[in-house]
């Protein structure tokens, strides 16, 4: 088999798992805020703890996990495994008496994410310049296909057979994403593999600094979307059709992830990183002054052209930014750093929302993604148009 073929064949093959894990995750994540919140005693500062422990997990897994892969030129057991840790913290998720145990299953499932850095790296390492970014699109359409898929499912589910059941049925997906991993993938070899150890980070290429710098600054910013449906709930949508509106920004990103990907071929990374910082100052700014049911809608629009472009444009642009030979490390480190500013973030909205306004985190996030979008000006690309 010629190295186009298999490098089309690798990149489907993940995309598949990735279609079916996240039917499984978005079956739960289309109505995890009001999950959680259905337990007594839950205020949106304890919605906003779980969520930025698990998104702060998701970046100490793919560190580790990036690492540890360079260190033993091993991918798929991290991958395969990844999904396996969904499977069960979805069993935990259906067990749960209190939202005290959902702390520990949160933390197994967003562990789950080890998979993404070595993954990554496999697709980056597969693809040329000229691809790259239009493979990262279709993975990640296929994971926001996926997703749509899985929320189709919740919506129709849940009415009838309640949140755990809902959360039993999810872990069928991703078994078979374990499965598809476990047989189809190939190890490849990686024999100059090399890894951050003794590696300074004033030493790293400079625009890898500043990006990383300024992504962290934007990451501090942008709280999880449980709140923007816990808006919409308070806004006035009924319970049944909050899932409805996760599943417009899922199919809005799932619709425009290869579209950016191809974009960020043509145009180059810097510039669509540039656009999700704007699709998402829009989405702030949309939420202080809109005050109509379509308009909400409209914001769930934009917020999903937000998280295609952000995904897209930053794994691209990172896996490039860092040297071919410690690409896992690079993407891992650069998820770490990024995702432990998701933490405060979350947590922080939370308090700002219960004790200062609803409105109040909005403008916090207004400005620091001003301040990234004006440190962005400042990154060379590594592919201009």
């Amino acid at each position: 088999m010629d190295k186009a073929k298999e490098s089309r064949r690798v990149v489907r093959i993940f995309s598949w798992a990735s279609f079916l894990n996240d039917m499984g995750s978005d079956m739960i994540f289309a109505i995890w805020p009001l999950f959680v919140t259905s337990f007594s005693g839950v205020s949106m500062e304890i919605l906003g703890l779980i969520d930025g422990i698990g998104d702060a997990i998701v970046s100490v897994s793919q560190a580790v996990s990036g690492y540890v892969s360079d260190r033993l030129k091993k991918r798929k057991f991290f991958i395969w495994t990844g999904y396996l840790f969904s499977v069960l913290s979805r069993i935990g998720y259906a067990i749960s008496t209190t939202w005290q145990w959902l702390i520990p299953f949160r933390i197994m499932d967003r562990s789950g994410k080890m998979r993404g850095s070595p993954r990554d790296a496999i697709i980056a390492d597969v693809s040329t310049d000229e691809n790259r970014g239009r493979n990262f699109g279709f993975l990640r359409m296929m994971d926001n296909l996926g997703a749509v898929f899985g929320i189709i499912f919740s919506i129709l589910l849940i009415q009838y057979l309640g949140y755990k059941t809902v959360f039993m049925i999810a872990t069928i997906p991703s078994i078979f994403a374990v499965l598809l991993i476990f047989f189809s993938i190939k190890e490849r070899p990686l024999e100059k593999a090399k890894l951050f150890k003794g590696i300074r980070f004033s030493n790293l290429d400079k625009n890898f600094r500043l990006f990383l710098l300024l992504s962290t600054v934007f990451a501090l910013g942008s709280f999880s979307y449980s709140f923007l449906l816990i808006y919409a709930k308070n806004f006035g949508f009924s319970v049944t059709f909050v899932p409805v509106l996760y599943l417009v920004f899922t199919v809005i990103a799932s619709i425009f992830s290869i579209p950016f990907g191809k974009l960020v071929d043509k145009i180059g990374r810097k510039k669509v990183v540039g656009i999700s910082f704007l699709a998402w100052a829009l989405t702030c700014l949309s939420l202080i002054f809109i005050r109509s049911y379509f308009g909400l809608i409209l914001i769930f629009i934009l917020y999903g052209i937000y998280l295609s472009a952000k995904d897209v444009s930053q794994r691209t642009f990172v896996s490039e930014l860092v040297p071919a030979e410690f690409r896992a490390s690079g993407l891992g480190g650069f998820q770490m750093v990024v995702g432990l500013a998701a933490l405060p973030s979350s947590f922080f909205a939370g308090l700002l929302w219960d004790r200062v306004g609803i409105l109040t985190p909005l403008y916090v996030s207004l400005g620091l993604t001003i301040i990234a979008f004006l440190m962005l000006m400042f990154v060379n690309d590594t592919k201009k148009a």
